[in-house]
């Protein structure tokens, strides 16, 4: 029995063994995954040979003797630092996640499969230049390079997944784009729910709560005059199909859930100490790991640019390329529409237009679907674009009354030359070469501010606008008839553009950014000016010259401008003050910043969420979209000028507004002690966490903890330093901050080598890479570094040959 006893121990140890063995031979196999940064390798397509210097962050700067050759290098360092998330992105966009990750991601296939955003990008690419054409296919060969010869292992999730990637095309760079411009294009999502929110309000019910821009805040271009007045808008028609909307609201991927928001502003020479202009831009967009951003330098005889990429697209997106520099922030306009096409009667492949009756465009689409069967997909099309009702149920048809519901878009509309525009912006040298550059600039519509060294600054909101018969565009309107067709789109000479403005700045973040008289409609409803207003009160409590230094510092301001302005008509409105007393007198003594070391902030966040909730979710049955998030000016408008909204129609006795705000600070009260113990315990950051979440390792088991990438932060859902949080969620997730600067970049055009960035979460995709996490702290404490020249003594050195 003892001898037994032994053996099996022995036996025991020996499995242990071998397991340890195993899991330290797996653990250096993956580790083989971190790039090479020093050596020598092969690039077969190169004209000449190129470098890749790395420094301590991972940050990259390329030698080359030609800009295809820049492009080459920076295809192989984009596959060496971030092959997953280039693959990832590439599937989404193709509607090929199931192929690798099973039936669980078939909604998505079927989205971007209607949608056909990979297709139109591979048609687009014959209406670009050659020379942009030739740089497309160079990174395809620099990328290609690296999967040709990996010499290692590949990232841990092509492990995972026992999955290897295809060659990359130049079209894959081009669906990017695509994908980009339309998660940043997204009025389609407001007219959903317009149409679904029909059925429970009446139309001036649902007109009230999208509120009008405020009075006060700030208009980009406000000091222009433009001379004539806007065209007199029919009404738009009202969807009769409230249910199905709100059934396709419920199919779209949350991953598109748009919540995009961004910072620039420019000053001109004559306000900066050096005298030349400063340039700041931080875009703000979903938080992930990795990040939307790579940070490189490209050296060639063409001249410098530095600045950011996009993993995938072989140009700097924003940067500067030593003469000028550009940031670009989103426009809020209106450029997409639905259209419910009405089915011919006779036949039902067939929709009315005003000219007669028309076939329906149909594809095919096979969905390859990893352990199981493929799924065929047919694709309808009108006039209009694709049939996007078609997903409200995927087992049937969107045919109630015989309608159908087609997104119309420019960025559908054939040889699309967006691309072009960035490829020209990369290369112009002053204003009228980046003004021509974005005459080829179609979609998104993006608000770009701009500053070159001979000390202009300007501002140019470029792209396809349509112009509309009738009808604002914020809601469904009949296909049918062409009451509401596009009539072409905002002439170029008309779009909203300026040069050297008379004050000397221009700030831009997401706010309204014309006049009420300007000839053309961009868009019905604006977003809240309360960062643009804060930045423009920042930049004008100066009595000395802005710095480079005070721009980084601005960045990061964390003052709630929302809760200045709300907070005072809360606090006035609270019953039982002296039950309350100690809430009160938190938020009485707090300065309004969004502190993650500070109890009121996390205070004021659970009292407008829990308000919110309270006086919107039994009119809307449940927050759906944009009201999940707390619309400051929607819940002072209720308080101030609609106290019927404050009732509960859910319970017999009517409510008053007084008594809900008082109800809404006791549910914060309640929350926080059930999470802290007590107020005077609670602390923001303790909720607010910045969470980088990965597309892939978050849904694994043991994974998901172990490359988890989480950090307290400050800021707000309103804040210049934004940190826009989860509305409400369960457990740990609670006020989450979901979104913000990925990256934060301030150009100065006295020494655009002095400019600074920062990025978060790394430079690196890697997970078992230091890079791919090392710069998290660094961005919450709001520190930054430059991208001038590097020695080889602060960086390493990997040499391509031909």
């Amino acid at each position: 029995m003892t001898r037994f006893r032994f053996a099996s121990f022995m036996l025991l140890a020996v499995l242990l063994m071998l397991g340890g063995l195993g899991l330290i031979l797996g653990y250096a196999y993956l580790r083989s995954s971190i790039p090479e940064m020093e050596g020598s390798r092969n690039l077969p397509a190169l004209a000449e040979p190129a470098e890749i210097l790395r420094d301590g962050h991972g940050i990259v700067t390329i030698r080359a003797g030609s800009l295809d050759d820049a492009a080459r290098a920076l295809g192989f360092a984009h596959a060496q630092d971030r092959l997953w998330q280039m693959e990832a992105t590439r599937r989404v966009v193709q509607g090929r996640l199931s192929e690798i990750l099973g039936a669980r991601t078939l909604k998505h296939d079927r989205y971007f499969r209607t949608l056909g955003l990979a297709r139109r990008a591979a048609a687009d690419l014959p209406a670009l230049s050659p020379e942009l054409q030739a740089l497309l296919s160079a990174y395809a060969e620099g990328v290609n390079a690296f999967l040709n010869n990996p010499r290692a292992a590949l990232p841990i999730e092509f492990q995972l997944l026992r999955h290897r990637p295809e060659p990359w095309r130049a079209e894959d760079s081009l669906a990017w784009a695509k994908l980009m411009a339309f998660r940043l294009s997204f009025n389609w999502h407001s007219e959903m729910l317009r149409a679904s929110l029909s059925a429970r309000l009446r139309p001036d019910e649902i007109d009230f709560l999208w509120r009008p821009y405020g009075e006060n805040d700030p208009i980009t271009l406000g000091a222009a005059s433009f001379s004539t007045a806007p065209p007199e808008e029919k009404p738009p028609a009202t969807a009769p199909l409230a249910a199905r909307f709100a059934a396709l609201r419920q199919q779209l991927p949350a991953l598109l859930e748009p919540l995009d928001a961004s910072n620039s502003w420019v000053i001109a020479g004559e306000f900066t100490q050096s005298g030349k202009p400063l340039l700041a831009n931080d875009p703000h967009l979903a938080l992930s790991a990795p990040g939307q951003w790579y940070l490189v330098r490209l050296e060639t005889p063409v001249g410098t640019l530095a600045g950011v990429t996009a993993p995938g697209v072989p140009l700097l997106v924003l940067g500067h390329n030593g003469h000028i520099a550009w940031g670009f922030t989103t426009t809020h306009s209106d450029t997409q529409d639905l259209f419910l096409e009405q089915a011919d009667p006779q036949d039902p492949d067939r929709y009315l237009t005003p000219g007669g009756s028309e076939a329906f465009y149909l594809r095919r689409e096979t969905i390859a679907v990893k352990d199981a069967s493929p799924e065929v997909l047919v694709v309808r099309e009108s006039r209009h674009g694709p049939i996007v009702s078609d997903l409200a149920s995927f087992s049937e048809p969107f045919a109630t009354q015989g309608l159908a519901a087609a997104l119309a878009w420019p960025g559908f509309e054939p040889k699309d030359t967006t691309a072009e525009a960035l490829f020209r912006i990369n290369l112009a040298r002053n204003w009228e070469e980046f003004t021509a550059a974005t005459k080829f600039h179609r979609a998104p519509q993006q608000n770009m501010v701009y500053a070159d060294r001979a000390g202009n600054i300007g501002f140019a909101a470029p792209a396809w606008v349509p112009l509309r018969k009738a009808g604002d565009g914020s809601a469904p309107v009949p296909g049918w008839n062409g009451d509401y067709d596009w009539q072409g789109y905002i002439p170029f000479a008309e779009l909203p553009r300026r040069l050297n403005p008379a004050d000397g700045r221009i700030v831009s973040a997401n706010n309204r950014i014309v006049p009420e008289d300007y000839p053309h409609l961009l868009t019905a409803h604006w977003p809240p000016g309360f960062r643009a207003r804060r930045i423009e009160e920042l930049l004008a409590d100066s009595g000395t010259p802005q710095s480079l230094e005070r721009q980084l510092v601005l960045q990061m301001d964390a003052l709630a401008p929302d809760a200045r302005a709300l907070l005072p008509h809360l606090m006035e409105r609270v019953e039982d003050v002296a039950r309350h007393e100690q809430a009160l007198k938190t938020l009485d003594t707090w300065n309004g910043v969004m502190d993650r070391g500070d109890a009121a902030p996390l205070l004021y966040r659970a009292w407008i969420a829990s308000l919110n909730r309270r006086l919107l979710a039994d009119d809307l049955g449940g927050l759906p979209g944009r009201f999940a998030y707390p619309d400051i000016a929607l819940l002072q408008a209720i308080l101030d000028e609609a106290p019927q909204w404050c009732d509960d129609r859910t319970t017999p006795e009517p409510e008053s507004c007084t008594q809900q705000v008082t109800a809404a600070l006791a549910d914060a009260v309640s929350l926080i002690k059930a999470h802290s113990g007590s107020l005077t315990d609670a602390r923001w950051g303790d909720f607010h966490k910045v969470r980088f979440p990965h597309f892939l390792l978050d849904r694994v088991p043991l994974l998901n903890h172990l490359f988890a990438l989480e950090a307290e932060s400050d800021g707000g859902d309103h804040t210049v330093n934004r940190g826009m949080s989860l509305p409400e969620a369960e457990g740990d997730r609670l006020f989450e901050h979901i979104h913000g600067a990925g990256l934060r970049a301030v150009y100065d055009l006295a020494d655009l080598d002095r400019s600074r960035f920062m990025i978060a979460p790394g430079q690196s995709g890697n997970p078992l890479s230091r890079n791919y996490r090392d710069l998290i702290e660094p961005w919450i404490a709001g520190k930054s570094f430059t991208l001038g020249p590097v020695t080889g003594d602060s960086s390493t050195r990997l040499l391509l040959q031909p």
